[in-house]
């Protein structure tokens, strides 16, 4: 765990023009992140972190704290306004990859990341197949040989417990659960060292959260794969995570190991974000 897998710095995200005053006035002394001078919405205000091999880094806080923004700006889904990621598998860390071509973001994307969304059918084609699905990702990483797409996509479902006879119903027939699993098994199936994952309980139902959190858990133990984890819900963080990060709008205001977040927070918003939710 000497170098980490991801190591981000400065990342912001601003929705407007900007001004050389937005920083003055917004943020969690200000309770706001609208900026009164030009009226642009500060998402995401120098954050900050790294992330190791085999970890499970927790990202928590209120609705619009700008915790989705994170793994949305890193996934390339939004575009960051300013700041430096560096992800260490691709070009060994040199290359801010917030900044590298479509065509490189789109490697990162389909080789070295990836993302399971709250909504599954974000991350999953409705009208496409279980297996289906798994292919298209793995196409992506110019594997056509139909015997061992097929192969893989059985492996996954099978790691992620969905019954084969599953593999070839539309996704869009299948419960919540079976489709967040699918999402997870279509992640899963280029191997990548970071996988991000947000709000992907939200929605189901208990017995379905504990099943879906112990097979994430059970995964990340046997592949060792680095994981971000967004939730509103401290029990996930609990379960999962080694290092929780606590956002208030758009800035962290508290970083530490997940269990002395938990139980001894230092931040008065966070104590009051860890006592009104456990």
């Amino acid at each position: 765990m000497n170098e980490p897998v991801i190591s981000v710095e400065g990342l912001e995200k601003t929705y407007g023009e900007g001004c050389g005053r937005c920083g003055e006035c917004t943020g969690p002394d200000y309770n706001t992140n609208v900026c009164r001078y030009c009226g642009s919405v500060i998402a995401l205000k120098d954050v900050s972190f790294e992330l190791y091999q085999g970890e499970i880094l927790g990202i928590v806080g209120e609705s619009g704290s700008g915790k989705s923004t994170i793994v949305q700006c890193l996934y390339f889904d939004l575009e960051a306004s300013s700041g430096l990621a560096r992800l260490f598998p691709y070009d060994r860390g040199k290359a801010n990859i917030l900044t590298l071509p479509q065509s490189r973001k789109r490697y990162i994307r389909n080789h070295l990341m990836g993302m399971v969304y709250q909504n599954p059918l974000l991350g999953l084609k409705g009208y496409f197949t279980s297996g289906g699905n798994i292919a298209e990702k793995l196409l992506t990483a110019d594997i056509y040989n139909y015997h061992n797409i097929r192969t893989r996509s059985a492996r996954l479902l099978d790691r992620t417990e969905v019954d084969l006879e599953y593999m070839d119903r539309l996704c869009r027939t299948l419960s919540g659960g079976m489709q967040q699993r699918v999402q997870i098994s279509k992640a899963l199936a280029n191997n990548p060292p970071l996988l991000l994952l947000d709000e992907i309980t939200t929605g189901l139902d208990v017995s379905v959260q504990a099943r879906v959190l112990d097979m994430i858990k059970t995964i990340q133990h046997e592949l060792m794969i680095s994981m971000i984890v967004v939730s509103h819900d401290l029990g996930v963080i609990r379960l999962l995570t080694n290092r929780t990060m606590v956002l208030k709008k758009g800035r962290i205001v508290e970083h530490g190991l997940t269990d002395q977040i938990l139980e001894d927070p230092r931040d008065a918003y966070t104590q009051l974000l860890v006592h009104s939710m456990l």
